[in-house]
């Protein structure tokens, strides 16, 4: 999947089913601190430190659990095994629990692509494309379109030709995420600025 493959480029990555068989494996190979993706509610796994991270504007959704919404568990269930929770972006969300409470939010790397004023086409596959759009305005980028995609959608040669008509007619960059410029064709890795 994309994530591994975007976080590879900074750490090793262990991809496993059994995520405690993984955590097993970085452990015999060396890993001192390992960290997982969405491994919260895994019980075979004893963490020493939970991190929630909310969205601060979207919090829980309607609070209810699959099928009905996106929750995998009641949220105080979840917030009794946690240790600490991180509230993403801008928003009041108040948590109703006895944790220490952080604010987070994401501010791109240094890309050489002057932000200020660039016309850009941005599209996005990742859960919240808002987010993404968001944080290129708040660059300074004039977005003449944005194009928010399924998370994890895959980006075929179709559709990336599509993206690129739009964005030549336009005269526009095509700008996407770090997380979704893994999942690219390769004949498009040299058009697409990813942020």
């Amino acid at each position: 999947g994309d994530e591994p493959l975007l976080l590879s480029g900074f750490a090793p990555v262990w991809v496993a089913k059994d995520r405690h068989a993984g955590v097993t494996r970085a452990i015999e190979a060396g890993a001192s601190v390992v960290l997982l993706d969405d491994g919260f509610q895994d019980g075979n796994i004893a963490p020493e430190l939970s991190i929630i991270v909310v969205d601060a504007r979207r919090g829980f959704g309607n609070g209810k659990c699959i099928p009905a919404a996106p929750l995998r568990e009641p949220v105080r269930i979840g917030l009794a095994r946690g240790d600490l929770v991180v509230l993403m972006g801008e928003g009041d969300l108040a948590i109703d629990a006895d944790l220490p409470i952080l604010r987070g939010h994401l501010d791109p790397l240094p890309t050489g692509m002057p932000n200020r004023g660039a016309r850009v086409l941005a599209f996005a596959g990742i859960g919240h494309p808002e987010r993404f759009f968001a944080m290129l305005r708040r660059e300074g980028a004039d977005i003449l379109r944005e194009v928010a995609l399924g998370d994890h959608q895959p980006l075929t040669p179709a559709l990336m030709a599509r993206l690129e008509s739009d964005a030549r007619a336009s005269g526009a960059l095509m700008v996407t995420t770090e997380k979704d410029a893994v999942r690219l064709p390769t004949s498009f890795r040299q058009k697409v600025v990813s942020v």
